[in-house]
């Protein structure tokens, strides 16, 4: 059996005063280990503060080995230190987390208790199984724009995150060797969903508290939002794209009969009514055979998956004909110019409920057998290190 090794990878931006309380609590989270003798820290750095001055201080007095690997050009961000990280790896496993303490180091073990014990090629920290949490994202705008995103990740990648309820996450275990490095593409900083949307990998999850930052302030920006997008369509342009293709055919068989209805004197609310039923009942039958024909045999049968959406489509339908009126009647539009906007509106949130709920994949992998359900407590701070 080969020797047991790790490198914790930590990619920082200016995460100065973080940089010896996370040393001292990682090297606490190991003390006792037999594992701990295998195990270096290599921070990889963008910064352009005192941090690398931080990294080789706290190295001084850990006794764990400590490196670091200053980048004057960041290609990739974040996704693209880690990548440098993982390349500059001495070990069998890599641990990668952030620099703020938001990701407790108190579960490193807990993580290479896992991968070994179930043979799993990559072991993410979740904070959407029993006994995660997000309690540590601040404010609802944040914890909004994550389960939306968590949401229309998945949505659009059923397959290699059937078993991954928190793409999202920066904390996570991978044994180097199933990892392909050279096809990734980094860009901006979810590197984990680029591990694991570029090729089938054996996944199990542990459940983590996400905590609050120990100091500074969060890098998450507007500009990375856009990054993250651009991440996500490029990974899977697809089933979306599929999707989009039905979409639109149902949009203009809508509007035509819709069209053809006002054009007889029918009322607009009931010709808006008429085409819906019937480009719904059209769209799911497109979608049964060229969308999602990979996914149907995923435990439900045909009449829920029919019923799951003829409910959803119709609610749908029914929540945009106030709005339709709304913009005829007030705002003057053309019922048909209404209609399509309401459309356009709709079909993001369709593609979403129709991968996670009607053709939702069945996980093949249970969470892993060593998760409690239980929070992991972190370890007390060192007062006179905090900042």
């Amino acid at each position: 059996m080969d020797t047991f090794s790790a490198t914790i990878i930590v990619p920082t931006f200016n995460e100065s005063p973080n940089v010896g309380e996370l040393v001292r609590r990682i090297g606490t989270a190991l003390v006792g280990d037999e594992r701990a003798a295998g195990v270096e820290i290599l921070f990889v750095d963008d910064s352009t503060d005192d941090t690398p001055a931080a990294v080789l201080l706290a190295a001084e007095t850990s006794d764990i080995p400590v490196r670091l690997l200053h980048r004057d050009d960041p290609v990739g961000g974040l996704s693209g230190a880690v990548i440098a990280g993982m390349n500059a790896s001495t070990g069998t496993w890599c641990v990668v987390m952030d620099g703020d303490l938001q990701h407790p180091p108190e579960m490193i073990p807990t993580l290479l208790d896992a991968g070994e014990a179930t043979e799993a090629d990559v072991v993410v920290a979740s904070r959407h199984v029993p006994g995660g949490s997000d309690g540590g994202l601040s404010g609802w705008g944040r914890r909004l724009v994550s389960t939306v995103s968590i949401a229309a990740t998945r949505a659009m990648f059923p397959n290699k995150l059937r078993n991954c309820t928190d793409p999202m996450t920066g904390f996570f275990a991978v044994r180097r060797a199933a990892v392909d490095v050279d096809a990734l593409r980094p860009r901006g900083f979810k590197i984990l969903l680029e591990i694991l949307a570029r090729q089938p990998l054996r996944v199990v999850e542990e459940p983590f508290v996400f905590g609050e930052r120990f100091a500074g302030s969060s890098k998450a920006t507007f500009t990375q939002g856009l990054r993250f997008l651009t991440q996500l369509f490029a990974l899977r342009f697809g089933r979306m794209s599929a999707f989009a293709v039905v979409g639109a055919l149902g949009a203009v068989a809508n509007l035509a009969i819709m069209a053809g209805l006002v054009a007889v004197d029918v009322n607009y609310i009931i010709a808006a009514i008429i085409a819906a039923v019937v480009t719904i009942i059209g769209n799911f039958l497109l979608l049964e055979f060229f969308v999602f024909r990979d996914l149907r045999n995923e435990g439900k049968r045909f009449w829920t998956r029919f019923a799951q959406s003829f409910a959803f489509n119709g609610t749908e339908a029914l929540i945009r004909l106030p709005l339709l009126a709304f913009l005829v009647q007030f705002h003057l539009m053309p019922s048909v110019v209404a209609q399509g906007l309401t459309l356009v509106l709709a079909f993001i949130v369709r593609f979403i409920f129709h991968s996670r709920v009607v053709y939702r994949p069945q996980r093949t992998t249970p969470i892993s057998p060593l998760s409690t359900g239980t929070d992991v407590a972190p370890a007390p701070l060192d007062e006179s290190a905090k900042p």
